[in-house]
């Protein structure tokens, strides 16, 4: 019987193994750093459970939740985007003169579909040129800033039209707007991934590309429709931030291609290897927004908050390859 019970007892690697799983990670360990960190920071500073600023933690994540939802999916199907950023900024810049030029809503409409181009054009680069997404994301990131700089002259657009501020700073009922379109963002593109074909060729993809080219599935074309989907996603981001700052910079979105890649990570999702979900990723967001803003009501200088997202960055990254290789 002892022989018996033995022999059924799995070995201590895989118990270390399946503790150290990202899906234990995003149901226990994250979870139980958000709660951490939340107690931590109400007992600081008790304006941090204040229902004003949580409004403001939704509104200020709301941002981040929207590229790290895109940049999800692009890290999902073996890639990542470096160029999200600059991105942002060209089109905070294109968008808003077209904005004083057409209207409110033709502006709105010309830079989300700019992302959607920006996010095709990177995807061509990676599934038809082969450019690995590190170059290809990188020139991006180059010619995008360079052609926000040539348009503005390297000044903000200003004379936005007045109702454009309602899109960054209103509300629905008593949630700021710019959480609630996150939100949506969030739930759609889980639906997306978990139930649909296109989701599971996505996953295929990043999981084994050679063998996704070899059971049939296009991957080309699915290739670039992710990239140009998170494109809609960054385009969003960039049209709603502009709001927020209610002027069109170049600099605008500078460093979130970062902060969504340290989001997506910290949320348990693998990069290159197909194995993550959008779920996880909310509870990155969560995570980076509540330590952001609990740093900012503490005092602690941006500048330190800089080398902190770095070595989380590193820190996450090490974990996810750990828990790799305990598998």
């Amino acid at each position: 019987m002892s022989l018996a019970v033995e022999a059924e007892a799995p070995p201590a690697r895989s118990r270390v193994a399946h503790w150290a799983g990202g899906a234990t990670w995003s149901r226990v360990g994250l979870p139980a750093v958000i709660v951490a960190m939340v107690l931590v920071f109400s007992f600081l500073n008790p304006n941090f459970y204040s229902a004003t600023n949580l409004r403001n933690v939704a509104r200020q994540t709301a941002i981040l939740g929207i590229t790290a939802c895109g940049q999800t999916m692009v890290i999902l199907s073996g890639g990542f985007d470096l160029s999200v950023g600059m991105v942002i900024g060209l089109i905070s810049v294109a968008g808003s003169l077209a904005m004083i030029q057409l209207g409110l809503w033709p502006g709105m409409l010309a830079g989300v579909l700019m992302g959607v181009a920006v996010g095709a054009l990177n995807g061509f680069m990676v599934a038809k040129a082969g450019l690995p997404p590190f170059i290809a994301t990188l020139a991006m990131f180059s010619a995008a800033r360079g052609l926000a700089l040539i348009l503005s002259g390297g000044l903000p657009i200003t004379d936005l039209p007045a109702d454009y501020r309602w899109l960054g700073a209103g509300h629905v009922l008593t949630l700021p707007l710019p959480a609630v379109i996150a939100a949506v963002a969030f739930l759609g593109c889980h639906l997306l991934m978990k139930k649909t074909r296109f989701g599971r060729y996505v996953y295929a993809i990043g999981g084994n590309e050679e063998a996704a080219v070899y059971s049939g599935v296009p991957v080309a074309r699915y290739k670039i429709s992710v990239w140009a989907l998170h494109g809609l996603l960054v385009g969003a981001a960039a049209v709603i931030l502009t709001s927020r700052a209610v002027s069109g910079h170049a600099t605008l979105g500078e460093g979130a291609e970062l902060e969504s890649i340290a989001a997506t990570v910290i949320g348990g999702t693998a990069l290159g290897r197909g194995r993550g979900s959008i779920f996880n990723t909310v509870l990155g967001v969560v995570a980076m927004g509540i330590l952001t803003n609990g740093l900012n009501l503490i005092n602690v200088s941006t500048y330190y908050q800089m080398v902190a997202m770095g070595v989380i960055i590193a820190g996450a990254v090490y974990v996810d390859q750990w828990r790799h290789r305990q598998r």
